[in-house]
């Protein structure tokens, strides 16, 4: 028999001062059975990095044609694409056709270097993508912060990202591997 996914209710308070962006999320987020706490709450961050109105989760890891995280215009073109993980050269390439704006943000230590060396290279053409690292220690940090009930606030100024829940805060620091040109 086939797991469900776990469903969690998120209240998300981005307080971007790089973007000038304050506004509160509340999110309903689909958990698939194979996802991790740690993926979870890299995908709440990387929502919060890249908040926005028309900004939305998607099926994620239940579809290979998705992202985990997309905007999408009134017409209904991709302007946002967001991958977290290590997606295939292959991926990479498709979502930079697709999307106006691809983010990726690995994460995962050791493997997500050995991967960003791998396909290195085969990005620089892409004038549309962007890849920031989230350390394992920051990652592993957040993981902790998972509930099936959360109110997360997320700061974020000069680049560097605080996400609290109640007592507890998490500062992670995404590194930039490539920015757009």
């Amino acid at each position: 028999m086939a797991q469900k996914a776990t469903i969690y209710k998120v209240e998300l308070s981005v307080s971007d001062m790089d973007r000038h962006y304050y506004e509160t999320h509340k999110l309903t987020v689909a958990r698939h059975p194979s996802e991790t706490d740690e993926r979870l709450m890299v995908r709440l961050v990387a929502f919060a990095l890249n908040a926005h109105e028309h900004l939305e989760m998607t099926k994620g890891l239940s579809t290979d044609d998705e992202p985990d995280i997309w905007q999408k215009s009134l017409s209904g073109e991709l302007d946002v694409w967001v991958a977290l993980g290590l997606p295939s050269e292959k991926v990479v390439r498709q979502s930079c056709g697709k999307a106006g704006k691809v983010i990726i943000y690995p994460y995962g230590g050791r493997t997500a270097d050995v991967w960003w060396d791998k396909i290195k290279n085969s990005t620089t053409r892409f004038d549309n993508l962007q890849v920031f690292n989230l350390s394992e220690t920051d990652t592993g940090e957040l993981a902790k912060l998972a509930s099936r009930a959360m109110k997360l606030q997320v700061n974020i100024q000069d680049g560097e990202v605080m996400v609290s829940v109640g007592d507890h805060i998490v500062y992670v620091h995404p590194v930039a591997w490539k920015t757009a040109a």
